[in-house]
């Protein structure tokens, strides 16, 4: 029998001698995030460059075509900029009068424009002579240049051409400034675009408060999507964790979904042929044992008869007695075997009845003294802890246990055993001390057959079939043998079982 130790593990569901460590050397996809999660994130992110690629180029269109518009506005601005209005007339620019200006000309061409009374327009008008014969007093410094070069034409530019468009920048702001010929000079219009950058600010601001909210929408939203459509394979997931060796028939009821169709299909197959070759096994391994108990009982008794006809002391006595004890270990594998064969079919014949546990374990306490004089026992038993249960398996599984811990201890090592009844359950806890055990070890710590590494370099009895039969014997009687949590020292055995 083998005994292997988890260091720092913790077990997983649904298992009671499968163990996990929690070494910081996992692998990163432990710690990878859920799909649900992943795709919800996805979706967020998707949305958002999407959303972002919107707003970039909606923004730079919505300006575009507010720039355009201001352009066109200009080029038809007012009165001053149309045919036949002041502009045209001849005695608008001779000698520098102002003619029939209005008293607020920048009032009137912001209305022109179609912007904001209190906007900044400017308006500079000069006669084929250069003279200025008006310029704005908000006229910004930065379009001197401007003013200079609406000062130069000559004959063939002195008719009513196309203006031209272009942005300058000064302190207080780029203006946007069109400058056009007529008959008698030539004439500016500038407007801040302030104004418009205002409103772009505005509209920034806008989406960048609601665009983190349609990402949370959007996100939310995913998270539910994938839970709603991940919902099968949840459910796949729980029907599979209760498919036992117990329960192989089990099947997994049809999805009618077609992308999880194929999927519960071959798994039901899978379960099939599982099941068929697990029940060939089981009865391959109780015949074969049934079959050997015959020739080992006349086997035994023959080498019994033969010890007694020779001479005592000699030779042929002693290797009769070698034969005698190969005998008795093959009779209590086949045992063994019995026992495991009809555990494994649910044929466990279990003979309740009323089992003072605490005299039971008290017993077994006495023959360690006996076995192992030189390790150090220490034992907590509550008096009086009775349990339903077959009293001859129940004393198997607690000699299978309290062996191990001598076979499986230190030099000058020590036993730990407490008992103690709690209100559902009676919780036997045996601990030794011990070498390390790779975490391998202690996965395959109730596999049949399986001896770890410390077992195979001791010269140490034992087959691997003791601790698997143990939990067998304790899940029959509706209970459980885990190896808990202990510290890098010790190994700490743990059974559950029902009160009576």
């Amino acid at each position: 029998m083998d005994r292997e130790r988890a260091r720092g593990g913790l077990p997983l569901s649904g298992g009671g001698g499968q163990w996990m460590s929690l070494s910081p050397n996992d692998p990163p996809s432990r710690r990878q995030l859920s799909l649900r999660l992943r795709l919800a994130l996805w979706s967020a992110a998707l949305a958002g460059g999407a959303l972002l690629g919107f707003a970039l180029l909606s923004s730079w269109l919505i300006y575009q075509a507010k720039l355009d518009s201001l352009d066109a506005r200009l080029q038809s601005a007012g009165p001053l900029a149309r045919p036949g209005g002041p502009g045209d007339r001849r005695d608008f620019l001779p000698g520098g009068d102002r003619g029939a200006l209005p008293p607020d000309p920048e009032a009137a061409l912001a209305r022109d424009l179609g912007l904001p009374a209190d906007a900044e327009v400017g308006l500079l008008l000069i006669n084929r002579a250069g003279e200025v014969v008006y310029q704005s007093p908000q006229w910004p410094n930065a379009l001197t240049s401007i003013s200079s070069r609406v000062g130069r034409f000559d004959g063939d530019r002195s008719r009513r051409g196309p203006r031209q468009l272009l942005t300058v920048r000064s302190a207080d702001g780029p203006w946007r400034v069109a400058v056009r010929s007529t008959p008698l000079g030539q004439m500016a219009i500038a407007a801040n675009l302030s104004a418009l950058r205002r409103e772009m600010a505005t509209l920034r601001r806008i989406y960048a408060l609601t665009i983190p909210g349609l990402l949370l929408a959007i996100g939310g939203g995913a998270w539910v999507l994938a839970g709603q459509a991940l919902r099968p394979v949840r459910q796949l997931s729980q029907s599979i964790s209760q498919v036992t060796a117990q329960g192989l028939h089990q099947r997994l009821p049809a999805d009618p979904d077609p992308e999880f169709a194929p999927l519960i299909t071959a798994f039901n197959a899978m379960l099939e042929r599982l099941e068929r070759s697990f029940h060939q096994a089981s009865r391959f391994s109780g015949d074969a044992a049934h079959e050997l108990k015959t020739p080992l009982t006349i086997l035994q008794g023959e080498l019994e008869r033969a010890m007694q006809q020779v001479a005592t002391g000699s030779a042929a006595q002693q290797t009769l007695g070698q034969l005698l004890d190969q005998v008795h270990q093959l009779s209590s594998i086949v045992r063994k075997l019995v026992l495991l064969s009809l555990a494994d079919a649910g044929q466990m014949s279990i003979q309740r009845q009323p089992v003072d546990f605490s005299a039971l374990v008290r017993d077994q306490l006495d023959d360690l003294s006996l076995l192992a004089p030189n390790l150090a026992v220490s034992a907590e038993i509550e008096p009086g802890v009775m349990v339903a249960a077959d009293r001859d398996l129940l004393g198997q599984l607690v000699q299978n246990l309290i062996t191990n811990a001598a076979k499986y201890n230190r030099p000058q090592g020590w036993v730990r055993v407490q008992l103690q009844s709690l209100p559902s359950q009676v919780h036997l806890t045996i601990a030794n001390a011990t070498t390390s055990l790779t975490a391998t070890e202690a996965s395959r710590l109730f596999d049949r057959f399986y001896r770890g590494q410390t077992a195979r370099d001791r010269p140490t009895e034992g087959l691997g079939l003791g601790l698997s039969l143990a939990r067998e014997i304790a899940r029959a009687h509706g209970g459980d043998l885990v190896l808990a949590p202990s510290p890098a020292d010790e190994a700490q055995f743990s059974l559950h079982l029902p009160v009576a």
